[in-house]
């Protein structure tokens, strides 16, 4: 929390030109794109002039901050924060609640889940459980951390077939949303999962490592007491959303990559 207070404590004109250079933009580009002078910008940076909220929600959406970032930006300025953070079961959010649910639903007999900007499980269909067996319980009391299950060497990962291609392909994206939002506790969250060592047997090499060129996307190859079961999967998020819960909400679809994945999801579908 101490970062996240950091963050909040500095005046608007640090946050701009953290962002800007987070976003690798000159004075000069992020001027061009929000159509003003580089010397204003340079004097709104420096605190030598402050933004009027329109002048800066410009500037943010140039910039593409998060909305929960762009909140934090707006107090730092001096204006009250616009984008409202309701909790998923909040009435106001019961129509989000009803499409992730349906969307879960509708998968079946394959897997999908809802996670949080912190990759916390929010919801998950039924095709789910039956994967999960054999993971220390510790990692399945709520809340549960998505990636933490997967790479702990209690969690997944010793059932993990491509563990070594998984865990690039999951810390490669868990660096992308650091660097999108430079939230601490994601920070903190690849730190820790970075630092899991490989599932007994396994050396974990450092790079990727060569997939068939028939592949479009890295699989997760998971064995199961089915047999090894191959998945690729998807990321669905909502369109221009306006609530933070919202915009930070995520739904992992999974797709069998195999007929034989295909049949043994039908066949645990039909178990009771």
């Amino acid at each position: 929390m101490g970062s996240m207070n950091t963050l909040q404590s500095q005046p608007v004109g640090h946050l701009l030109r953290a962002w800007r250079q987070r976003r690798r933009m000159s004075q000069l580009e992020l001027a061009l794109e929000a159509e003003i002078s580089s010397k204003h910008l340079s004097f709104l940076e420096t605190g030598r002039s402050t933004p009027s909220r329109e002048m800066l929600l410009r500037l943010v959406e140039s910039l593409a901050v998060p909305l929960r970032e762009q909140n934090v930006m707006l107090v730092a300025a001096g204006y009250a924060p616009i984008f409202p953070e309701r909790p998923l079961d909040a009435p106001e959010l019961q129509q989000v609640r009803q499409a992730v649910d349906l969307v879960l639903a509708g998968h079946e007999p394959y897997p999908a889940l809802a996670i949080d900007r912190h990759w916390t499980l929010v919801a998950a269909n039924r095709a789910i459980p039956p994967l999960l067996v054999g993971a220390d319980p510790a990692l399945l009391q709520p809340p549960v951390n998505v990636i933490r299950l997967s790479l702990h060497p209690g969690g997944l990962a010793p059932r993990i077939a491509n563990y070594a291609e998984w865990r690039a392909h999951l810390l490669s994206r868990l660096r992308l949303q650091v660097d999108v939002s430079a939230d601490p506790l994601l920070v903190e969250l690849l730190r820790e999962t970075a630092e899991y060592r490989a599932p007994a047997g396994l050396h974990r090499r450092a790079h990727t490592p060569p997939h068939s060129g028939a592949a479009v996307a890295v699989p997760l190859r998971l064995r199961t007491e089915a047999g090894e079961l191959a998945f690729i999967s998807t990321t669905t998020v909502f369109g221009t959303p306006i609530d933070i819960t919202v915009a930070e909400l995520a739904i992992e679809s999974f797709f069998p990559a195999d007929a034989t994945t295909a049949a043994a999801m039908r066949r645990f579908a039909a178990q009771p």
